[in-house]
């Protein structure tokens, strides 16, 4: 049975400057024994789930102004309980987590938000649970399929990081010494004052990336674990055109010209591929594009859940740009 360990209910600062939004947090118990930990914010009629909650609370709870937003961090990653068993580190027990999220809320029918590899796992959940799904967001999304060679335009290279010399320098230097081992905050900080830079597209917006150090779940040695487990599953996916067109909800897929982390063209595929599908395109944002252009992102993510297509949505029929 799966339970819950209720650590708070509260009401959460007002989200518009005028009506504050129910709030709570705890943590799901899966049947296996994991736990994963939840926040849930607003009671609009739209409910929202959001797996990455770590990463994508602080800026998407301003959506619960119009909607119910539960977020979640998948197992083994951000506050949801470390998890030994690699086997349990799939793609495919991430849809089944996705499910034992919404039967613990009693949630009929939702829209889930993918970012980056989770705009492939909120798919898989759509193809086996296509009657609790109502709309589907994707955010930054791998490709259908791993390994897919896209046209180079739509494919975007480290080339122009613009991290600091001496902060590049650094971690190479804690790299080689083993500092990831030796002292695992410290090198998740110096390899933060990096990685900011590659997930926006304008140096600037790198401040807006927030560190997570203070996770043990988000450390170096527990992120190779869990990725190396993570990657193999994934590359063992295979949507067939049959399966796709079997998706026939709204789907909205936005992403950045210079995502360095899933190419844009799996953007623009997955927005060919389904039959009920649309692209925003963020011109010169990467892989966090809502960081780099939020104006445009959370725009049209409110457009659509009012049921309607945003003005910039493309229905795109090639993978090259018109």
């Amino acid at each position: 049975m799966i339970t819950t360990l209720l650590l708070a209910v509260a009401l959460a600062n007002p989200v518009d400057g005028t009506s504050p939004a129910p709030f709570e947090e705890g943590f799901i118990a899966a049947p296996d024994g994991a736990k994963l930990h939840y926040r849930k914010i607003g009671n609009g009629p739209v409910t929202l789930i959001v797996p990455l909650d770590f990463i994508l609370f602080d800026d998407f709870k301003q959506l619960a102004d119009l909607a119910t937003i539960i977020f979640y961090d998948v197992r083994n990653r951000g506050r949801s309980s470390h998890v030994t068993d690699v086997k349990m580190l799939t793609i495919n027990q991430d849809v089944t987590d996705l499910e034992t999220v919404r039967d613990h809320f009693k949630v009929d029918r939702f829209v889930p938000v993918g970012f980056s590899y989770v705009g492939m796992m909120v798919m898989l959940y759509a193809l086996d649970h296509p009657q609790h799904v109502s709309r589907i967001v994707q955010l930054g999304p791998l490709g259908t399929k791993w390994g897919t060679q896209y046209p180079k335009e739509l494919t975007h290279g480290n080339e122009d990081i613009a991290a600091p010399e001496a902060d590049v320098k650094k971690w190479h230097e804690m790299q080689a010494q083993g500092m990831a081992e030796k002292s695992p905050r410290r090198f998740c900080e110096a390899q933060d004052k990096v990685f900011r830079y590659v997930l926006v597209g304008d140096p600037a917006h790198a401040s807006r990336v927030k560190s997570h150090c203070d996770l043990p779940n988000e450390l170096a040695s527990n992120l190779a674990t869990h990725f190396a487990a993570s990657l193999e599953s994934i590359k063992k996916v295979n949507i067939s055109k049959d399966q796709l067109n079997t998706i026939t909800v709204p789907v909205l897929t936005i992403h950045g010209t210079k995502d360095r982390n899933a190419p844009y063209g799996g953007g623009r595929e997955w927005a060919m591929s389904l039959p009920n599908a649309r692209l925003v395109t963020v011109e010169s944002a990467a892989h966090a594009s809502w960081l780099d252009d939020p104006a445009t992102v959370f725009a049209s993510i409110r457009q659509f859940l009012r049921g309607e297509w945003p003005l910039a949505a493309e229905r795109v029929t090639t993978l090259q740009r018109p």
